[in-house]
């Protein structure tokens, strides 16, 4: 227990909305990132998804999110690049970071992207069964993101601003070095950590020689710091879900869900070996008993939370309240007040009453 020092807190948002309304689940998510501000997490994660009702344009959604915030860290977690154009998504995401003033950071992941067989043809134009889905893909977006000039020393181009030397426009300086790589396996540890890229992991793995999620997970961590990662940023992922705020109906419900999901923890799920973490649901007393016992957490100074799918926006202020009231402060976190100023209209701080 004493072993643990969490320094900073964030949270990711699954983004979800009714089909039929997006726009009421969206500004709400937007919301929910103003109220994290105000609570005083650090950083807001948003996932990517194609074909759900959620968050399919990580860069057109955080673009917004940074004019409803001021100060918290904006990131994805994770964007699939095997759909994107590199060099057009550098172009969008460093827009995003130069609205931010600095606060974007960027987590990706590559191979074969889902649902393929469904989007494929659409996004691509010709024979797309043999494009490049490699880590490739994802350095040449980082190297689009670095700005450098373009053709030789004599090259320009026309604008309506004179001659110029052509580069990728705007340059968002830094954010290059403020990548993620969504890890979950031993290969994309050791990619991620011989790279330089920071590292993102969850209550997701892999299972390579084992049937055991942590031992799973602490052999990645190991493997990516050996592999170059030392001394980077790594995030945790947990899904944490107190019920000291919530009402009796609430708390039941709460459980349920986390009931409704504990037999996917027993054994590997698939051909891929998918190792999943149990959802920490229950008193904050609970959690915190589960998270000293968590092998993983003495290893890493940032823990996310991983807010579950198809909650409402005042069960997500209310985990999230609690979590920072109750259960943050006894991993070591405390609270640091920015300097910059709080986002005029950012929701108050609302505490939730208790049930019985």
């Amino acid at each position: 227990m004493t072993n643990i020092s969490i320094s900073q807190i964030g949270f990711l948002s699954p983004g979800n909305y009714a089909p039929d309304n997006p726009l009421d689940g969206l500004e709400k998510t937007l919301s929910l990132l103003q109220y994290g501000e105000a609570l005083g997490f650090a950083s807001a994660w948003v996932r990517q998804r194609h074909l759900e009702p959620g968050i399919s344009s990580a860069a057109a959604f955080l673009a917004a999110a940074t004019q409803r915030t001021s100060d918290i860290e904006l990131g994805t977690a994770v964007i699939p690049i095997g759909y994107e154009n590199p060099y057009r998504l550098a172009e969008d995401l460093s827009t995003v970071d130069i609205l931010s003033r600095g606060r974007l950071n960027v987590g990706l992941s590559a191979g074969k992207p889902p649902h393929l067989d469904l989007i494929g043809p659409l996004a691509f134009d010709g024979d797309w069964s043999g494009y490049d889905f490699s880590h490739q893909r994802v350095l040449r977006f980082q190297e689009n993101l670095r700005s450098n000039l373009l053709g030789d020393e004599d090259t320009v181009i026309k604008t309506p601003f004179g001659a110029k030397r052509p580069r990728l426009q705007p340059h968002a300086k830094g954010l290059a070095d403020r990548l993620w790589y969504g890890g979950g396996s031993l290969r994309s540890a050791a990619w991620a950590g011989s790279h330089g890229f920071n590292l993102l992991i969850g209550n997701v793995t892999t299972g390579e020689e084992t049937d055991a999620f942590f031992v799973a997970q602490a052999r990645q961590l190991e493997l990516y710091r050996s592999s170059g990662g030392e001394g980077r940023r790594v995030a945790l992922g947990r899904v944490i879900v107190p019920i000291d705020g919530a009402d009796t109906i609430t708390r039941r419900r709460y459980r349920d869900y986390a009931a409704g999901r504990h037999e996917r923890t027993l054994t590997p799920q698939g051909e891929r070996r998918t190792l999943y973490a149990g959802d920490l649901v229950g008193s904050a007393e609970e959690i915190l008993e589960r998270l000293y016992a968590d092998p993983i957490l003495p290893g890493v100074s940032e823990l996310r939370l991983e807010l579950p799918y198809e909650f409402a926006e005042d069960e997500y202020r209310q985990i999230l309240e609690d979590f920072v009231r109750l259960i943050a402060p006894e991993l070591g976190w405390n609270r640091v007040e920015t300097s910059r100023p709080a986002s005029s209209d950012a929701a108050p701080l609302r505490r939730p009453a208790r049930g019985g």
